[in-house]
């Protein structure tokens, strides 16, 4: 399969008419003003309902690297790799329930600034913030651009350089300039053309192999040609979600455990997905819209992995090779070529115009999920980095901070070009996840103790993380410098340090760290209760007065009122404002003023209310998502 020549016209004039939809969002978002101040650019002024806040917590996470990524594991092991998307059903539900709440009654705009106010001093909210901005640029913008250029190179032809920095440019423009309002309602439109273009092409590739049941009796025959060895030979559990616990390439105790906490990890501490909850307008629109992404969460499994699966049937000698000469003539990479499984049945099954459909979907996942880290990355640099090096900054000064940052965000992406072009393997979807089990269980560990008990202390979570990051590493390098080897080829890395599963690593790390914490926080003394009043769970509802620990005067918080001279005034769906007191008064409740925090706290506002028969079908849609999800585990367990 060659670039799109025969059908230039076709293809690239949908792909077209998306990005001429995408401006006209963009520049219709910027009519709805606000993003002139910190609220309005960061958190959209508080004024999102529910649709756009579940659409963008969905695009936010379904980059290109999930296209490629699940399709081309789910050619090489099965539907096993479903289940990382469908613990996301059960972890959404905890997102807004449980932790959104403690944040907006937190008062707080970024993670790091909740561990601030959880346990005073700086040098975990600078730590959580550095860890952040460098698991961005090395995972989630490499996995994106990986996994994007893919695309671009086997269906247009186009210079990886130069089609990816348009791109870039195109996504860092409309971030800088509409800020999270543009972005989430761009989102919306890309859900829609993701979920609309996934489906097009779900459809084809399981028509071509006979539908759902020619892939199971198909899949199992999908060999190599010139296959001598146990190498590439389909999983004889290929269609079981749960694997056995030491054998299996995705075991179920992991699956489960190891999984579950990254998971937890990403959709409840990760200011990417966070920061779309907190611009909702209320706690109830803020639950709706996690609802929604969890109904969304269901469709990878029958849009990604399991077309992946169909072209493996379809193409066995390219994305089922097994040996490297093999793999090296089929597509030059000697690891594997089951990243191309989409991008193969994107070209050989979908007709012209079709085809640009299904780019443009892929196109907008990956400006979406790009969009969404520069954003977020604006966010934590300005408000947990810059303005610590520059804490008499005005709020105009870190708005202007913040959109040069995305601009050096997207030179950072580019000059990370190189390493991603060297990344040609197959492995590239199993490197995310482990980077991801040995560096974000000990954050999990902390964040969830710090929310469900208080007697934990700054010292404790301090070490906790430190600790969590020293054995992280130890089974990180080792492992990425000597190897963890494949079938047929075994790492140079001992069986002792690289032998346990990353998933079962990750669980035991979430442990180990949790240990550490409490026992130094055992050793110092307990943080007292004026402190902590809606920082914690068993506190949350509390209306006593709370002084905050991270009070450094000129810390400057988002609210949803900019009162800055010549400022834009009451965001929209600012509610219950209160004005701004005396310097060192937390202003709280949904729309506090812009105020800089000294550290004491008055008796806060009663949150606005919300309407009871809203909420009574939020909940039943909660429990009928978990009904769902019950359901599909245990039916393809």
């Amino acid at each position: 399969m060659g670039p799109l020549s025969g059908a230039t016209g076709w293809d690239l004039g949908v792909i077209g008419g998306y990005f001429v939809l995408l401006l006209a969002v963009g520049l219709w978002s910027l009519r709805r003003g606000g993003r002139g101040s910190l609220s309005g650019f960061f958190l959209a002024g508080r004024s999102m309902n529910w649709g756009p806040v579940g659409a963008s917590l969905f695009s936010s996470n379904i980059g290109s690297g999930h296209f490629v990524g699940l399709a081309g594991t789910g050619a090489a092991g099965g539907i096993a790799v479903g289940g990382f998307e469908w613990s996301a059903m059960f972890i959404v539900l905890l997102l807004g329930w449980v932790f959104v709440p403690i944040y907006l009654s937190a008062g707080v705009s970024t993670m790091p600034q909740y561990l601030g106010k959880r346990f005073g001093g700086a040098r975990i909210r600078l730590y959580l913030a550095l860890l952040s901005l460098g698991l961005y640029v090395a995972t989630k913008i490499s996995v994106d651009m990986y996994s994007g250029a893919i695309f671009i190179q086997e269906a247009l032809g186009w210079n990886l350089y130069g089609s990816v920095g348009a791109l870039l440019g195109v996504t860092a423009l409309y971030t800088v300039t509409g800020g999270l309002a543009a972005l989430m309602l761009a989102d919306l439109l890309q859900s829609l053309i993701i979920v609309g273009g996934a489906s097009v092409l779900a459809g084809y590739a399981l028509g071509a192999v006979g539908g759902y049941q020619g892939l199971l009796e198909r899949y199992p025959l999908a060999l190599p040609p010139n296959l001598t060895g146990p190498c590439g030979r389909p999983r004889p559990d290929a269609f079981h979600l749960l694997r056995h616990p030491s054998t299996g390439d995705l075991p179920w105790p992991g699956l489960l455990l190891g999984l579950g906490i990254i998971s937890a990890w990403y959709w409840c501490t990760d200011q990417v997905i966070v920061q779309r909850c907190l611009a909702g307008r209320s706690l109830t629109h803020v639950r709706a819209g996690c609802v929604l992404c969890g109904y969304l969460k269901v469709l990878p499994m029958f849009l990604m992995v399991l077309p992946g699966m169909a072209a493996r049937v379809l193409f066995p000698a390219v994305v089922g090779c097994a040996d490297p000469q093999g793999c090296r003539r089929a597509c030059g990479a000697p690891a594997g070529c089951s990243n191309l499984a989409y991008p193969r049945l994107l070209l050989a099954l979908l007709p012209p115009g079709l085809r640009g459909l299904m780019l443009a979907a892929v196109l907008a996942s990956l400006m979406s999920s790009l969009a969404s880290i520069f954003s977020s990355s604006g966010a934590l640099f300005t408000l947990d980095i810059y303005q610590r090096l520059r804490p008499r900054a005005g709020p105009r000064h870190l708005l202007i901070a913040g959109r040069l940052w995305v601009v050096a965000m997207v030179g950072l992406s580019l000059a990370w070009l190189p390493v991603v072009e060297a990344a040609r393997g197959g492995q590239l979807f199993d490197y995310i996840q482990a980077v991801a089990s040995y560096l974000a269980p000990p954050v999990a560990a902390v964040f969830f103790l710090a929310i469900f008990v208080p007697r934990v202390n700054e010292p404790g979570a301090f070490w906790g993380l430190l600790g969590g990051l020293g054995l992280g590493l130890a089974r990180l390098v080792p492992e990425f410098a000597l190897g963890a080897g494949t079938c047929g080829s075994p790492g140079r890395c001992p069986p002792f340090i690289c032998g346990l599963h990353y998933l079962h690593f990750a669980a035991l790390l979430f442990l180990a760290t949790g240990l550490i914490v409490i026992a130094v926080s055992l050793c110092h003394p307990p943080i007292p209760q004026h402190h902590l009043h809606r920082l914690v769970f068993s506190l949350r509802n509390s209306r006593e007065p709370r002084i905050d620990l991270d009070g450094p005067k000129g810390d400057v918080q988002l609210r949803d009122l900019e009162a800055e001279p010549g400022g834009q005034g009451a965001e929209p769906g600012g509610q219950g404002m209160e004005p701004v007191g005396q310097e060192g008064v937390e202003p709280v409740g949904q729309g506090a003023g812009l105020s800089r925090t000294g550290g004491v706290a008055n008796v806060p506002a009663p949150p606005p209310p919300e309407d009871p028969r809203w909420s009574r079908v939020v909940n039943v849609n909660a429990l009928i998502l978990m009904g769902v999800a019950f359901f599909l585990w245990g039916y393809f367990a």
